[in-house]
């Protein structure tokens, strides 16, 4: 891995003999692609370079190292930040600000190395993290010795019924020994509470209609995407559903 980096260092000599120890780094690697003198500069640079690390110094003239940290922490995809300065002082406002490491002046190569290091796990971690969360969710169906992942949005509905949950998609039902209220507390915004024993997705939500049980008594229910059964809600959660419907018009 090559780190695409920008120096940013008030003092020429402090720039170029950073450049110097970065070419002897090897495991991983940097390419400085650009420096700044100033911090107002290298933040005019971080919004147009695609970077992994910025090597910086603190004191600065108008807009110091501390400044241009706090305003790449609001950045998604920031470049990792490594402190590069004479004052030991700033260390721990610096690992407030996420710095990967702080590096005294003078800076000796094994030391930029085992920053180097630091940069390249963080990196690799934030990366795996980022693919983590992007990845759909899925529920995990054991069926008959044969584990399948099922996305999450193609479950229209989960019904407890004894000990087990009916897992149903448009085009099967499956089996999973699991709790409905798991599913309520951790998916909120995916799955509405219809009946005590019934959790639908609120993005299959079609139609509320009224049924009647064929005891003299009218009941409610739901008919949802691709499915021909409604699911039935019950007096206790109709508000909530008639809410739904509405947000959905």
């Amino acid at each position: 891995m090559t780190l695409k980096t920008l120096i940013v260092d008030d003092e020429a000599l402090a720039r170029s003999r950073m450049r110097t120890l970065l070419r002897d780094c090897t495991s991983p690697g940097a390419e400085v692609v650009a420096e700044a003198s100033q911090g107002a500069e290298a933040l005019q640079q971080l919004g147009t370079l695609a970077l992994d690390l910025v090597l910086l110094d603190v004191h600065m003239p108008g807009v110091d190292g501390i400044e241009v940290a706090r305003a790449l922490r609001s950045r998604s995809n920031a470049p990792a930040v490594v402190f590069v300065t004479a004052h030991a002082a700033h260390a721990v406002t610096a690992f407030d600000l996420e710095a990967v490491d702080y590096l005294t002046k003078p800076v000796r190569a094994e030391r930029l190395q085992q920053a180097l290091q630091k940069v390249e796990r963080f990196l690799k971690e934030r990366r795996a993290l980022q693919q983590a969360q992007a990845a759909p969710e899925t529920v995990l169906i054991q069926d008959r010795g044969r584990a399948e992942r099922v996305p999450l949005s193609e479950v229209l509905y989960l019904k407890s019924e004894y000990k087990y949950l009916t897992v149903r998609t448009a085009t099967r039902s499956h089996i999973l020994d699991g709790s409905l209220n798991e599913f309520e507390e951790r998916y909120p915004q995916r799955f509405l509470r219809v009946h005590r024993n019934a959790l639908v997705a609120r993005s299959a939500i079609r139609a509320l209609e009224k049924y009647d049980d064929g005891e003299d008594a009218e009941g409610w229910a739901l008919r949802l995407d691709s499915i021909p059964e409604p699911v039935a809600v019950s007096r206790r959660q109709l508000a909530a559903v008639r809410e739904v419907l509405k947000e959905t018009r």
